[in-house]
């Protein structure tokens, strides 16, 4: 923050979290310039209560744009329907905060709405800048989640809120602070896109690249022939092509016990994995998280060490390979490619074949597959010898990129922490912005 200039004069304030505050700031609760308004749901199954005109916004509905306004939530209600629950209608401007774990979710309403128990909506009154108000709560979310209170889930009291105490500038302070920081926010938010969108590109090009070398091979002037198959298109003519149930042997893991999470089946001696430790793995599975007793692994497959395993339900089409023996669950596959077959090549002939996997894969409450369906898709399978070829270009490239997705992914953490850190210089008056003025274009 070395960039900004300090106020001329700082006193104490006397609140832990703000620190010394500008001379000429006075330290408020919040209760003292807002009014705050709980929210509250309809009956359910009234149908005219629902789908009318007034936004209805709960906790799921904030911190999901990249604008901090609030135009319109997930479900809609009657004006019958905030009368009927004691929901109030709060006006265009007002901070509307989410009181149930995780606190602190923010949004402004851009129009007249109301909200569900969920959420509190604050009023400023004409001395208190919304917009501050609302960069001021941003900053807040750490010291807010202190104060909520219960068992089964935190909750912000309206009491707790409106005793929260904030540094109080004059109006025209509160203005010059927010005008700052929605420039200076909005620089970094753009920053932060572009290493997003180079992380898409990255793994759609991780992607593209595999597809390429497994299908092609890495000889551009080898002979080629139509496959026959729409995923493949023209592959190299001296490689065989069949179904991956000729060419590796395909078994699901198990677990025959209900209810799953039967705590006498668990904490024993056998590593077991699920679905979210392959999409966790990058290549290799290398430790795990939960065991199984020996009733539990009565009831599972026991994986070799060595097996290429598959997520075949939630993170359909992960892979990695295991590093140890262990149990898995039926929304789990495992491969053991027969003779002449590497398996770190089937390993990428898997992830290239993923769209035609997801294409055969059933829709119900989500996308699955099972190993007939997995079996019946065609690949082609090159010479051992190209095989390693590939396997060890594709390690090279992967490994490349991965470099470049961990940078991208340290630079949007740093950006995430200066953004953090120049809202609250700017809201506890740590930075002087009244003069600021943005840099030309």
């Amino acid at each position: 923050m070395s960039r900004y200039k300090a106020y001329p004069e700082y006193r104490d304030s006397g609140v832990e979290w703000l620190g010394d505050i500008p001379k000429n700031w006075n330290v408020i609760s919040i209760k003292r310039k807002t009014s705050i308004f709980n929210g509250a749901t309809p009956k359910s199954d009234t149908a005219e209560f629902w789908d009318g005109d007034v936004s209805w916004i709960t906790p799921a509905d904030l911190g999901k744009e990249k604008s901090p306004y609030i135009v319109s939530g997930g479900r809609s209600i009657t004006a019958e329907g905030y009368k009927s629950c004691g929901t109030t209608l709060v006006p265009r401007g007002s901070v509307v905060l989410a009181s149930r774990a995780p606190i602190g979710t923010l949004g402004i309403a851009a129009q007249d709405l109301c909200t569900n128990q969920g959420c509190k909506s604050l009023v400023a009154d004409t001395n208190l800048e919304s917009k501050f108000l609302f960069y001021v709560l941003l900053s807040s979310t750490a010291q807010l989640n202190l104060l909520g209170r219960g068992t089964t889930f935190l909750e912000l009291s309206s009491d707790e809120l409106g005793s929260y105490k904030i540094g109080f500038p004059p109006l025209s302070d509160q203005r010059a602070i927010a005008t700052f920081l929605d420039h200076e926010t909005a620089k970094i938010d753009a920053l932060i896109e572009k290493q997003q969108r180079l992380i898409e590109l990255l793994k759609e090009k991780r992607q593209a690249v595999i597809s390429h070398a497994v299908t092609k091979g890495l000889n551009p002037n080898a002979p080629m022939k139509d496959s026959g198959v729409e995923w493949l298109g023209e592959v190299p003519a001296h490689w065989p092509l069949k179904n991956y149930r000729y060419a590796t042997r395909i078994y699901r893991g198990k677990f025959g016990h209900r209810p799953r999470n039967d705590p006498a089946l668990y904490d024993g001696i056998y590593p077991f994995i699920q679905t979210g430790d392959v999409a966790q793995a990058e290549k290799r599975i290398l430790d795990y998280k939960q065991t199984l007793n020996q009733r539990g692994a009565a009831v599972s497959q026991r994986f070799p060490a060595g097996t290429l395993v598959m997520a075949i339900a939630a993170n359909i089409g992960d892979t990695a390979i295991l590093d140890f023996e262990a149990y898995a669950p039926d929304s789990i596959v495992g491969f053991k490619p027969y003779q002449d077959l590497d398996l770190e090549f089937l390993r990428y002939s898997l992830m290239a074949a993923l769209p035609a996997l997801e294409q055969t894969s059933t829709q119900s409450t989500q996308a699955n597959l099972n190993i007939d369906r997995i079996g019946s898709v065609q690949a082609v399978f090159p010479p051992l010898a190209e095989q390693l070829e590939i396997v060890s270009y594709l390690d090279r490239l992967i490994d490349g990129y991965a470099e470049i997705e961990e940078r991208a992914l340290v630079a949007i953490e740093t950006m995430q922490e200066r953004r953090t850190a120049l809202i609250s210089a700017a809201v506890t008056g740590k930075i002087d912005v009244r003069d600021w003025q943005p840099a030309a274009a």
